[in-house]
C-alpha cells in the first residue's frame, strides 16, 4: 500500500462554463476516488453532468456523484443554500446521495436576505451583472463574522461533518480524493483580470485546496479545463470576443441556444480561445495537466471520439497548439456531453 492516497484539483481556466462537470464526472467514474469533495464560491455556479441521457445540472452536490462508492463532501469554505442543497439531493435520489453526502459544520449559510440584497443592488445586479444567488452579501457577512452555519440549520443535520477531517483521515489511508473547484480563473476576485467583475472570492486550485482543508503539499495533480473556444456570461472585458454574426459563422447558430448559463440561463458571450490567458491560468493554478471541452463544438468531425486517432486533423493540431502554449500536457479531450465521448490520453 502506498503512503498516502492522490489528490487531484480540478479549476478553470477561463470564466467559468468551461465544462468541469463533465470532467470531474469523468474522472470519478474512470479513476474511483474515495472522496469527491465541492470546493468554490457556492450555488452562483453550475456544473452540467450528462448520464443515461439525462442531464443533472447541479450547485452544491460535488458532480463527481455517479461514481456511486465515493463519499460526497462540500468543504467549509463553500457557502450553503439550504433549499437548494435539499432540492440536488432528491433529485439525485436514484444515486444514494443522502447516504454518501457531508457537508462541513463551517459552511456558511445563505439566507433570504442575501438573495434580496444582492438582487437589490445596482452594482452588483446591474453593473457587474452577478447571478443573485446571494453569494457576494453572504460572503461579506462571513468576513464580517455574523454568518449562519450548517451547523445552526436543523433540515442539515444529518449530513453535518468535519470534511477537513474526512478528507486528511481519506488520504492518510491510502484513499484517493478529488476536489471540484467552480468558476473559473478570469473570475477569481484576486487573480481575475478585470476586477470588479468577478466573484466574491478566489477560485483557483490554492483557493479550492483551501475550501476543503487539504493543505499544499499534499496536492498530487492539478487539472485546469479550458473549453475549446471562451465564453462568459455578464458584464467585462473580453478580449476575444466575436460578434453574433461571426459566431455563427464559425460555430453555427444552434450554438446560441448551446451557450447557456446553468444557474441563470443567461446567454453566453462567445470569442475566440486565448491562449495568453491560457498560458496565464495554467500558471496561476499550478497545472500538471490540461482538459479541453467541447472540441465537438469548434470541429464537428470529432464527435464522439473516443481515441486519438478518431479525431480529425485540424482538432489534434488546435490540442497541440494549446500544450505549446501552455507548457503543460493535455491529457483529456472532451468530445461530446457523454462520460464515454473523452479522449484519455493520461
Amino acid at each position: 500500500m502506498r503512503d498516502r492516497g492522490h489528490v487531484s484539483v480540478v479549476a478553470g481556466g477561463q470564466w467559468g462554463d468551461e465544462g468541469k462537470g463533465k470532467i470531474v464526472a469523468y474522472l470519478a467514474v474512470q479513476d474511483e476516488p474515495e472522496v469527491i469533495a465541492r470546493a468554490g464560491v457556492g450555488p452562483n455556479a453550475g456544473h452540467t453532468v450528462r448520464v443515461d441521457g439525462e442531464d443533472y445540472g447541479l450547485r452544491q452536490i460535488p458532480c463527481g456523484f455517479p461514481h456511486e462508492e465515493a463519499e460526497l463532501a462540500i468543504g467549509p469554505g463553500v457557502l450553503v443554500n439550504p433549499e437548494v442543497l435539499l432540492d440536488e439531493v432528491e433529485r439525485l435520489s436514484r444515486f444514494q446521495v443522502d447516504d454518501r453526502l457531508i457537508v462541513d459544520e463551517r459552511c456558511a449559510i445563505i439566507e433570504p436576505k442575501h438573495i434580496e440584497a444582492e438582487r437589490a443592488s445596482k452594482h452588483l445586479s446591474d453593473e457587474i451583472d452577478t447571478t443573485g444567488t446571494g453569494c457576494g452579501p453572504a460572503n461579506a457577512d462571513r468576513a464580517l463574522r455574523k454568518a449562519k452555519l450548517a451547523r445552526d440549520v436543523d433540515e442539515l443535520s444529518e449530513f453535518l461533518g468535519d470534511v477537513p477531517g474526512l478528507v486528511n483521515e481519506a488520504i492518510d489511508a491510502g484513499e484517493d480524493v478529488l476536489i471540484e473547484g467552480t468558476q473559473g480563473f478570469g473570475l477569481s476576485l484576486y487573480h481575475g483580470i478585470d476586477y470588479p467583475y468577478v466573484t466574491s472570492k478566489d477560485t483557483t486550485a490554492s483557493a479550492f485546496a483551501s475550501d476543503v482543508g487539504v493543505g499544499p503539499t499534499r496536492i498530487d495533480d492539478v487539472y485546469v479545463v479550458f473549453k475549446a473556444y471562451a465564453t462568459r456570461v455578464g458584464e467585462g472585458p473580453f478580449p476575444t470576443e466575436l460578434s453574433r454574426e461571426e459566431v455563427i459563422e464559425k460555430f453555427g447558430e444552434e450554438i446560441l441556444e448551446v451557450e447557456r448559463g446553468t444557474v441563470t440561463g443567461r446567454p453566453r458571450r462567445i470569442g475566440e480561445f486565448d491562449f495568453e490567458m491560457a498560458k496565464r491560468a495554467c500558471v496561476i493554478n499550478g497545472a500538471t495537466q490540461v482538459a479541453i471541452t467541447c472540441i465537438d463544438r469548434r470541429f464537428p468531425d470529432a464527435a464522439e471520439a473516443e481515441t486519438w486517432h478518431e479525431l480529425p486533423t485540424e482538432a489534434k493540431k488546435f490540442v497541440e497548439k494549446v500544450e505549446e502554449a501552455v507548457g503543460v500536457p493535455v491529457t483529456i479531450v472532451s468530445t461530446g456531453p457523454e462520460l464515454e465521448h473523452t479522449v484519455d490520453l493520461r
